[in-house]
């Protein structure tokens, strides 16, 4: 019989309106889940329907069935991952099976009398992302369920896990100790990916919706909606990136290179021609999301992987404002901690900063863009937490220590105590700290990626121009392009290489390609109006390497002074020590440069052959070992005898332990995101240099790995503030 007094309709719309009916009458809740499971089990024409619910210990128990044996209802349990139901909450997602009995993950439960059937269609109930339990039909017969029966049986499912999980079930006795929503503390290890400490509540970012409409009926108005909907988003990115203080270098050109993905006509084109196709505007922004995954989602490149992020947080954006869902800032409670799988660069201008205290996420990286503009912004920022967002619920209590790379759901009490001790410590220092400011590193090579044709020398000018006058006086350093590899250019002719980080890239290419270095160049002299100038080539691994750039450095100057256009007021030509091979030929290159930098990132990877773009081998090595030290020491000691400037970039300067060791190799210039500031800045006024030098050369001599304990240990018998 079905709920509603008559026979059931074949069909989800029917079926559902006859399950609401039994859930809103009167009675015990678990009357109205027999009437449901009964009624399920008549529509689908199923011998066996059975939901089960999770309870607090983690067991999924027998709730409710319809043609299982009665007495097997809350006496069934079985443990997180086991039997058949099991795997359906492991995975997820539906499983669907025509001889369930002799499939590897099916558990025997004898009391249930389940022998006879074969036919198994199981699907997660999911609430927030989270499985709360599982429904289940069956049959005698075996039989693979058809898309259509297991699209209804989803549906019914969605439907479901929200009734559990609403006033029509919650409060009574019988569900009081079903976990709806996780509620006992836990502690996730992740990666810093920028400093800090903050405890707040759960904020959680929502994606949106994908288009349920994907034909249109009307091409020229859907174009319209397209046109109205691009420009609103350029113009509110446009908005959302002026006076954005703070935000230069790193942080201002990854901001800056998403404005120009919004303005690129390449992207704009597509969306059109798939409207004009008799999509729909939403579904003409998936077409293009597709093509875009497929051209780099395949890409080694770390920042090609940021550059399709980019595109796909873009695309979310502009389904956004077909939805008209938009808001220029979104509200947010006191103390909010932002969780998401991953965020865009302009996510983080869309939350109010002064609310805005902490940011937890389950994917990313410490070189992506939502970490560059969070380090930007000084807000703390832990990543990599695997299962986040389904651990936590929009309100939880939430601990960012992005000092141990920890995240703290649901934290207890004395947790929380120890932390605000902690963050008063921190404040106190903070406070002490005078507003620094560090050189910013322009990566050029953007411009050139988002552009459907090669920039121009105009093009490149004005943008060059965009970032001195954004820069207000500070110095900026450019960095040449560092193409190729598996930065890829559909207007140039290049071939796929099977280890591009190795390969035709950077200073290489430009110097293959003279035409194209030397109009950059050409750019650069052009947009500093008689301003300093600083050009650093990277990935430089030989001394004749870096002669051929700067012989084309000093042609351009001449080119322009013999046209009577304005030279840089100081020209500072330098080299990037990124590869190992300098190492031992510092003293033939550093008297041709005006200044070096150690990328540490890139040096310590091709030191220890790992990417470190691959969290496999993040903790593979260590920077604080003899052997990478003493390659910093060895490039140190060479750039004092020369009297060359030497500064250290990448996660190393801005951490206050590895900033420590530095300094104490003699390293007097350090660059970092301001966030690291203060912190490098306490450590070094209360750092004896000379005291540090002596002991950390001793610890240089040591045969094993990582000295980090023993530095650590060196800085608190020395009162360093680390």
């Amino acid at each position: 019989m079905a709920a509603s007094g008559g026979i059931a309709v074949r069909g989800p719309r029917s079926l559902l309106r006859q399950i609401r009916e039994a859930m809103a009458g009167a009675g015990p809740a678990q009357g109205k889940l027999d009437m449901v499971v009964r009624t399920i089990a008549i529509s689908m024409v199923a011998e066996v329907c059975s939901i089960y619910l999770r309870r607090a210990s983690g067991d999924l128990e027998l709730f409710a069935t319809e043609g299982l044996a009665p007495e097997a209802v809350h006496v069934t349990r079985l443990k997180p991952g086991e039997g058949l139901v099991g795997e359906t909450m492991r995975i997820g997602r539906p499983l669907n099976l025509s001889d369930a009995p002799n499939h590897p993950a099916f558990a025997y439960r004898p009391e249930t009398g389940e022998d006879p059937y074969h036919a198994f269609l199981a699907v997660p109930l999911l609430r927030g992302g989270r499985s709360i339990g599982v429904l289940v039909v069956q049959n005698r017969t075996e039989r693979i369920y058809g898309e259509e029966e297991v699209e209804d049986l989803q549906i019914i499912a969605m439907v479901l896990a929200e009734m559990v999980s609403s006033s029509e079930l919650l409060g009574l006795d019988e569900l009081k100790d079903v976990e709806i929503a996780p509620h006992k503390p836990e502690r996730l290890k992740g990666a810093r990916f920028a400093e800090g400490l903050a405890y707040g509540v759960a904020v959680l970012h929502e994606q949106p919706v994908a288009p349920e409409q994907l034909l249109s009926d009307d091409s020229a108005a859907e174009e319209i909606r397209l046109k109205v909907a691009v420009t609103a988003l350029q113009s509110q990115i446009d908005e959302m990136l002026e006076g954005q203080g703070g935000l230069v270098g790193a942080s201002y050109e990854v901001l800056d290179t998403y404005r120009l993905f919004a303005h690129d006509r390449g992207w704009n084109r597509g969306l059109e021609e798939a409207v004009r196709s008799g999509l729909t505007a939403e579904a003409a922004v998936e077409r293009v999301r597709s093509e875009h995954r497929a051209r780099l989602g395949q890409a080694r490149d770390p920042y090609l992987r940021e550059r399709l992020h980019d595109l796909e947080d873009l695309n979310d954006r502009l389904l956004r404002h077909l939805s008209g869902d938009v808001h220029a800032v979104r509200q947010l409670p006191d103390d909010a901690i932002l969780i998401a799988r991953n965020l865009g660069p302009a996510d983080l201008l869309e939350y109010d900063r002064t609310k805005l205290k902490g940011i937890l996420l389950e994917e990313g990286s410490a070189a992506s863009h939502a970490g560059i503009v969070a380090r930007a912004l000084d807000i703390p920022c832990v990543g990599r937490l695997a299962g986040l967002r389904d651990r936590v619920s929009e309100g939880d209590p939430v601990v960012v220590d992005a000092e141990t790379a920890e995240a703290w759901l649901r934290p207890r009490p004395d947790v929380v105590k120890a932390l605000k001790a902690r963050m008063e410590v921190r404040a106190q220092r903070k406070a002490e700290f005078a507003r620094l400011r560090d050189t910013g590193l322009f990566r050029t090579e953007f411009q050139f990626m988002v552009a459907e044709e090669m920039p121009r020398l105009e093009a490149q000018t004005a943008l060059y121009e965009k970032v001195l006058e954004a820069a207000n006086g500070m110095p900026v350093t450019f960095r040449t392009l560092d193409l190729g590899g598996d930065k890829l250019l559909p207007y140039m002719e290049m071939e796929r290489e099977d280890n591009p980080a190795l390969g035709w890239r950077a200073i290489r290419m430009g110097l293959d390609r003279p035409a194209l270095l030397r109009m950059q160049i050409r750019a650069l002299i052009k947009a500093s109006r008689g301003r300093e100038l600083r050009i650093m080539f990277p990935l430089v691994a030989s001394v004749d390497e870096f002669r051929a750039a700067r012989a084309f450095v000093d042609q351009e100057v001449a080119w322009a002074l013999k046209r009577g256009r304005p030279a840089p007021a100081r020209l500072d030509v330098g080299a990037m020590i990124e590869a190992p091979s300098l190492l031992w030929h510092l003293d033939a290159l550093l008297p041709m440069t005006d200044f070096v930098s150690v990328g540490t990132n890139d040096l310590m990877q091709y030191l220890f052959a790992a990417d470190r773009g691959n969290p496999r081998m993040a903790d593979r090595y260590d920077p604080l070992s003899p052997a990478a030290l003493r390659a910093l020491k060895t490039i140190q000691q060479a750039c004092a005898d020369t009297g060359t400037p030497v500064s250290v970039c990448g996660e190393m300067a801005g951490r206050p332990l590895e900033a420590f060791a530095l300094v104490a190799l003699g390293f007097d210039r350090l660059s970092m995101p301001p966030a690291g500031v203060g912190p490098v800045k306490q450590m070094v006024l209360s750092c004896d240099r000379e005291a540090a030098r002596r002991n950390v050369e001793a610890l240089l001599k040591g045969s094993g790995g990582s000295i980090r304990g023993e530095i650590e240990t060196l800085a608190r018998k020395l009162y360093v503030a680390v």
